[in-house]
């Protein structure tokens, strides 16, 4: 995002928020509006159970920057689908804000809520929903169709998107001529059309399978590099989380347990139900040095002997990638440093083994 005022202090350099939600509530049952000012806007759950309410989305509030993917996940029946259907309004909030580019849409009229799912925001179902009977072309260029562009134009702007998603070649193929992962680039290719300010994907690879999926990943993530799209992601799973997510959010019986980048949360998970989702992900390629170094201690003191300077290690690595010179050195202790090749502090070996193994390891001898 540029800055318009290049002398502002580095406080207004901070990526616009395009989505934002505060206080988020969606509850279900008799007079749900009523029961939340009932309780001041903060019941319990033991206020709604014993009024027999169902709370879906309890208190959620979360913010997208420009370019960000905020990943939602959660196992069914947390909250995360109710959640990404009241940020778009398929779903009225019982309570709470939501912010798109600054707008409250949570009383817009129906033909202004509209226009602005059909101009400003994108968004990718587990059901592709394709349209059978029209082709790939067809499809993608759908969206332009209900629009008003006209014919050539909005057939140039599907093919642009047909090519992005690599589909180049396949423009007059009908759904039933696809497989699973090229109908979900359709669906990919049809809800960036519009040019969204805001993309919504609900589960779009869960119906695919593994190799297919992981796939569409890495399709995903290429997009992602050319378009730079601010993003809500949902799944339950969490690999895929911490693969596509620059932040994450937690929800369990419709709150939010925990929102951060995959990094801390594999450091720092806020409790048990989060630390049961980090049990078996990939720390050493997803955790950097940074994460895990004494920031506040003096470079290159150890009692095994001082590292030289090409020992150093970049605060920015990856565990796995330091892992082997950590464990083959003599050394305990690792000088630290910035991009810029700058002090940055410390890594202890014995740091390293609790972050990649538990605490179990920690007491290993590595030889």
């Amino acid at each position: 995002m540029s800055v318009e005022n290049p002398s502002a202090s580095s406080a207004s350099s901070e990526p616009e928020q395009k989505l934002a939600c505060e206080g988020l509530w969606m509850l279900f049952g008799k007079d749900p509006v009523g029961f939340l000012e009932k309780h001041g806007g903060a019941p319990t759950a033991d206020d709604c159970k014993r009024e027999g309410m169902i709370a879906a989305v309890r208190n959620v509030s979360l913010a997208v920057h420009t370019g960000e993917i905020q990943v939602v996940m959660g196992l069914s029946g947390s909250g995360k689908s109710t959640l990404i259907r009241c940020l778009t309004r398929l779903l009225q909030p019982t309570g709470g804000s939501v912010l798109f580019a600054g707008q409250e849409i949570a009383k817009l009229p129906e033909s202004e809520l509209n226009s602005l799912r059909r101009y400003r925001m994108g968004m990718v179902f587990q059901d592709f929903g394709l349209l059978p009977n029209r082709t790939v072309l067809e499809n993608v260029a759908f969206p332009l169709e209900v629009q008003g562009l006209e014919r050539r134009q909005r057939y140039e702007r599907a093919q642009e998107k047909i090519d992005l998603v690599g589909l180049s070649g396949r423009e007059h193929y009908y759904p039933r001529e696809l497989s699973g992962g090229q109908q979900q680039r359709v669906g990919v290719a049809r809800s960036l059309i519009i040019e969204p300010e805001v993309w919504f994907l609900d589960e779009p690879f869960s119906a695919l399978d593994p190799l297919i999926r992981r796939d569409m990943q890495d399709e995903f993530l290429r997009i992602q590099s050319l378009l730079h799209k601010s993003i809500v992601f949902i799944t339950h799973d969490f690999d895929e989380a911490i693969r596509v997510g620059d932040r994450i959010a937690i929800m369990r019986d419709g709150e939010v347990v925990q929102n951060a980048t995959p990094e801390q949360i594999l450091a720092d998970p806020a409790d048990d139900y989060v630390r049961q989702f980090t049990r078996h992900a990939p720390r050493g390629a997803v955790m950097r040095v940074r994460s895990i170094m004494d920031a506040h201690a003096e470079p290159g003191i150890s009692g095994g002997g001082a590292p030289d300077d090409r020992a150093a290690i970049s605060a920015d690595a990856s565990l796995d990638s330091v892992a082997s010179h950590v464990f083959s050195s003599a050394h305990d202790r690792f000088a630290v440093v910035d991009t810029e090749g700058r002090p940055a502090g410390e890594l202890r070996r014995a740091a390293l083994l609790h972050a990649l193994f538990g605490n179990a390891a920690a007491t290993a001898t590595v030889g």
